[in-house]
């Protein structure tokens, strides 16, 4: 089991090495080149995403999509993997982080777009879309769109479910002495209790926790820093130096090149904010909206909340806390973080990882059973909500490094053919964001 774990985390660091992150960073840039700058209009996007449309077919609220989206895509990346990249690449990692969400809003922007304009009502009556619609509709490579929602189908069990399943069980066990049966038997039955409706039912639970556990996080960050405010302008110019010139070794860390600060940072982003790998436009699909540009806007937003916002506070309180001098990486960092804020920091950090992690499990389960539909039909997604929510209990109680690393390399190969058709219709995207929004502007 050793040996197969060492070989699929070798496997893991090839499929997520420089070439898909130049691949995926390089979309990024081409696409915010042909957009013109699509990250101007994010006030406008901000504004569109808290209106509760109900014009236009589709399943849910835009809001409501947004917030299922984020639920999947705000997790564990956005605390512990923030102090992974700092651990390892330094202070600068962050602000190579945050770059990576601002250019992602873009790719988020466009695929997104792509996925409502392809969607197709199926026999059920509710609203498919993603980018396997696109590849069959938009590219017509169905071999393709299969190969994307195998990709996603499995992944999901993975990525979005065992593996977050076992943080919180270990999470509570450290944290409250909870066993992990006691832990796994609650979630389990909360878990049920919301996806056995479906997405208005997952939408529905999504628009009220993540806005309250974005809020509740953020603002617990804010107020460390706010304890600790004259550091910031100091962090902030040890954060923008070493993205540039590098870390000198201090204390217990080793120090780290400006190759370090960038790879990490960049790494880190994309797995957080998702903006690429495909998942997010597969609930895009599902929003009641006008037109595909304007859930687009909606869409990117998610980037800007996850990245742009969420993982920069968390990278500012890592740093300004001075932990990762001492060697310290991951959760432990993190940890050790929040402790300035004495007794509310960890509650902060607990509630955090808790509800961060729940939402993706929601979210990753309507994912999961999109793609099952693809591949089976509408009737097998009661067999995959059921699987669903035995999984969550398996994930709770077992130890899961071998489906850890299968997940990531599964995660990281669903970015290939959706990143292929947003290239390959980057003329449709220019087109529709023409049409909807700049002919719009003139007039």
């Amino acid at each position: 089991m050793d040996d197969l774990t060492t070989l699929l985390d070798q496997i893991a660091g090839v499929v997520w090495g420089p070439p898909m992150l130049i691949l995926l960073v390089g979309t990024h840039l081409y696409l915010t080149f042909r957009l013109r700058f699509i990250q101007r209009y994010i006030g406008r996007a901000i504004r569109i995403s808290l209106q509760r449309d109900s014009e236009g077919e589709g399943d849910v609220s835009q809001f409501g999509a947004l917030t299922t989206a984020l639920a999947a895509t705000i997790g564990t990346g956005n605390i512990v993997g923030v102090a992974t990249a700092v651990a390892a690449g330094g202070p600068g990692a962050v602000l190579w982080m945050w770059l990576t969400g601002v250019f992602g809003i873009a790719t988020k922007y466009a695929e997104a777009l792509l996925s409502v304009k392809y969607r197709v009502t199926a026999a059920d009556g509710t609203m498919a879309g993603g980018p396997m619609y696109v590849l069959e509709r938009g590219m017509r490579n169905r071999p393709l769109a299969i190969v994307f929602a195998a990709l996603t189908a499995v992944s999901a069990f993975g990525i979005g479910n065992t593996v977050q399943a076992n943080s919180v069980a270990t999470l509570a066990h450290e944290t409250f002495g909870l066993s992990p049966w006691i832990t796994g038997a609650v979630l389990t039955a909360l878990t049920a209790l919301v996806i056995l409706g479906g997405i208005k039912s997952i939408s529905a639970v999504c628009e009220r926790l993540v806005p309250f556990m974005a809020i509740f996080y953020v603002a617990g960050c804010v107020i460390i820093l706010a304890l600790n405010a004259a550091e910031i302008p100091a962090t902030i110019a040890l954060i923008v130096s070493s993205a540039f010139t590098g870390q000198a070794a201090v204390g217990g860390f080793l120090g780290a090149g400006v190759r370090e600060a960038m790879r990490y940072g960049v790494a880190r982003g994309l797995f957080s904010n998702e903006s690429g790998l495909g998942s997010a436009p597969i609930v895009a699909a599902a929003a009641k909206t006008k037109n595909p540009v304007r859930q687009a806007l909606v869409s990117s937003t998610g980037t800007f909340w996850d990245t742009v916002v969420v993982c920069l506070v968390t990278g500012i309180v890592v740093v300004q806390s001075g932990e990762w001098r001492q060697g310290l990486g991951g959760a432990t960092l993190t940890s050790a973080a929040f402790q300035d804020l004495p007794v509310i920091g960890p509650i902060v950090l607990t509630v955090g990882l808790l509800t961060f992690v729940f939402s993706t499990i929601l979210g990753w389960a309507y994912y999961g059973e999109k793609a099952c539909e693809y591949l089976f039909g509408p009737r097998s997604k009661v067999v995959y909500r059921i699987l669903w929510v035995a999984a969550v209990m398996l994930g709770s109680v077992l130890p899961l490094p071998v489906v850890w690393s299968a997940a990531d390399i599964t995660n990281a190969l669903m970015a290939i053919p959706n990143l292929i058709s947003l290239l390959v219709l980057t003329h449709v995207i220019v087109d529709e964001t023409r049409r909807d929004l700049w002919d719009e502007e003139r007039r």
